[in-house]
């Protein structure tokens, strides 16, 4: 059994935005050289979520038309959390609500996807530097 921990580092130009990071995955799978295992992708920060959806623009757009639904920003004064001096409670929610982290099986030395799945970064509270952990491991 062998594994790679690596760090991906993203800085989104919005505060909320969904950024495709397979090819980053799927590179470092290649670095590590597993054949057959798992691969781990995850959110190091609170506000901020990993997922596996489709690469589609209006699906991206539908996402944060509903998720503003769901855990709207403003007003920064309905959340008991933004009380702190922070304004990004309703990050954390949208965070809990699309996940922390991906598993993803590895086989034949490549992500063991369904059709249309790909790995995304979804920010909530971003225009700062922030990381994901990717650790594979296997054979």
């Amino acid at each position: 059994m062998k594994s790679i921990t690596k760090e991906l580092w993203v800085n989104t130009k919005k505060s909320r935005e969904f950024i495709n990071i397979t090819r980053e995955v799927e590179a470092l799978l290649r670095e590590s050289g597993i054949q057959e295992g798992l691969c781990l992708v995850n959110a190091m920060h609170i506000t901020a979520s990993v997922f596996i959806n489709d690469d589609e623009s209006g699906l991206h757009h539908d996402f944060d038309v509903w998720l503003e639904k769901l855990a709207p920003h403003e007003p920064v004064s309905s959340y008991r959390h933004n009380n702190t001096g922070e304004d990004n409670a309703d990050a954390h929610l949208k965070r809990s609500i699309m996940g922390r982290e991906v598993v993803v099986g590895v086989t034949g030395g490549k992500l063991h996807f369904g059709p249309w799945e790909q790995i995304f970064y979804g920010e909530f509270d971003g225009q700062r530097k922030k990381r994901l952990l990717v650790k594979i491991i296997g054979t």
